[in-house]
């Protein structure tokens, strides 16, 4: 059947379903959000997406979710794409620690993704909330740039617990510091030009220090404590996960890597958002702030070839109705391609890129034919035989079935890319 003719239906559908917004200020009330409290439901988990980082209307929307899911709904936790050893210090913060001043500090070598204003609301909330609002990193450390956020915590633990181990793990902090960058973008490069006894010792070091982990458990409980360790083997487990990422890319990128290599990094994104929840309390919900392509719930593909098995299918699969995944996305306007250039701060360029007009069969294309402006859709109330089967991912598209990935789509006339 024709694009064209699959389209007019689902057109025609948003027509009747959709529910008009009416601003995107973070400040402003929060009344219009209202529908989403039906779209939520008592899910304990619900990942709020972006086609792209760095779009200001997509940051200015995932503040408002926050507050109307904390302020209204009884949300407990933001966790974010970003990196759950960093995250602590973070959250921290957030529940009053330090200086107001000091995120800028902490967050100086961070890429910026949007989470310093969702921050600085908490510990504002926080600051006369009954129940506080904590914050969580999911992600490998340095979004796959550098190991030694999660290592070096580590050290000092088994320093305390394990001193016959430290030698080995100062080894692994010297040879991940020779190749450390600011992303996964620079990080990996470098790591390539490591020779291969390097390579090979740092995973081999990595993989003894985690399976002492397990193996001698109860010893480090002796001689510590419980959330010590927990926290210390969820490090552990980052920068695993971290090291085998870096393999994974250099297969992807020469054209031997095996199918999927790449989702280790977002099987420990869903692993961390289970960690949390399990710490949490059993009240505890979760608002999960992620790109669209880690929250879907159905494979990533590009070009028919299975490129990723993303966090949100990894939840979907053990959390069921419990996760809801809202994705943003907008038919018109700029978006942000990352180019790949050694040179920049954080491995690459960003792109201010103009979009051109929405491909047919896509979920933007049914938004813009159905003439709708800021506004929210439940999805679920649809029939999936007349679903668009495309979403943007910055200027291209990840070709899926729209409502089986997506419980919900929220969408914004215009995006433009933030002055970074």
């Amino acid at each position: 059947m024709p694009a064209s003719s699959r389209r007019a239906p689902f057109a025609d559908w948003l027509r009747g379903h959709a529910v008009p917004l009416t601003h995107l200020d973070p400040e402003a009330p929060l009344d219009d959000l209202e529908p989403l409290r039906d779209l939520v439901g008592d899910a304990r988990v619900v990942a709020v997406g972006e086609n792209s980082h760095f779009i200001t209307e997509f940051s200015l929307m995932r503040r408002r979710i926050l507050r109307f899911l904390a302020e209204r709904c009884g949300f407990t936790v933001l966790a974010f794409e970003y990196g759950f050893s960093e995250g602590v210090t973070l959250d921290a913060w957030a529940q009053g620690e330090g200086t107001d001043d000091e995120l800028a500090t902490q967050l100086a070598t961070a890429i910026p993704v949007g989470v310093d204003e969702p921050l600085r609301w908490m510990r504002r909330h926080n600051a006369s909330a009954a129940e506080p609002v904590r914050f969580a990193g999911i992600d490998i450390p340095a979004a796959g740039g550098s190991l030694l956020p999660a290592l070096a915590p580590v050290a000092d633990y088994l320093h305390q617990v394990d001193p016959e181990t430290f030698p080995m793990i100062q080894e692994a902090l010297r040879i991940a510091g020779s190749f450390a960058g600011s992303s996964a973008a620079s990080a990996a490069p470098a790591w390539t030009r490591l020779a291969a006894a390097e390579q090979d010792a740092l995973s081999a070091i990595l993989m003894r220090l985690l399976m002492r982990f397990r193996a001698v458990e109860l010893l480090y409980l002796s001689r510590s404590d419980r959330p010590s360790y927990d926290l210390a083997l969820r490090r552990l487990e980052a920068a695993c996960s971290a090291d085998y990422g870096f393999r994974a890319m250099a297969g992807l990128y020469a054209g031997t890597g095996l199918t999927a290599d790449t989702s280790a990094r977002d099987v420990y994104m869903a692993g961390s958002v289970q960690w949390h929840l399990e710490r949490s309390g059993p009240e505890a919900r979760i608002v999960l702030a992620a790109h669209n392509a880690h929250i879907q719930k159905t494979p990533v593909s590009f070009n028919g070839r299975l490129t990723g098995l993303p966090m949100g299918q990894h939840l979907h699969n053990r959390l069921g109705d419990d996760y809801v995944a809202l994705a943003l996305t907008s038919p018109a306007g700029h978006t942000a391609d990352m180019r790949p250039d050694e040179n920049a701060r954080f491995g690459f360029a960003i792109d201010n890129t103009a979009l051109q007009p929405p491909e047919p069969g896509s979920i933007e294309a049914a938004f813009a034919e159905a003439g709708l402006g800021l506004s929210i859709v439940d999805l679920r109330q649809a029939q999936a035989a007349i679903g668009p089967d495309r979403i943007r991912i910055q200027s291209a598209y990840v070709h899926t079935p729209v409502l089986e990935a997506f419980d919900g789509i929220l969408n914004t006339p215009i995006s433009t890319v933030a002055d970074l």
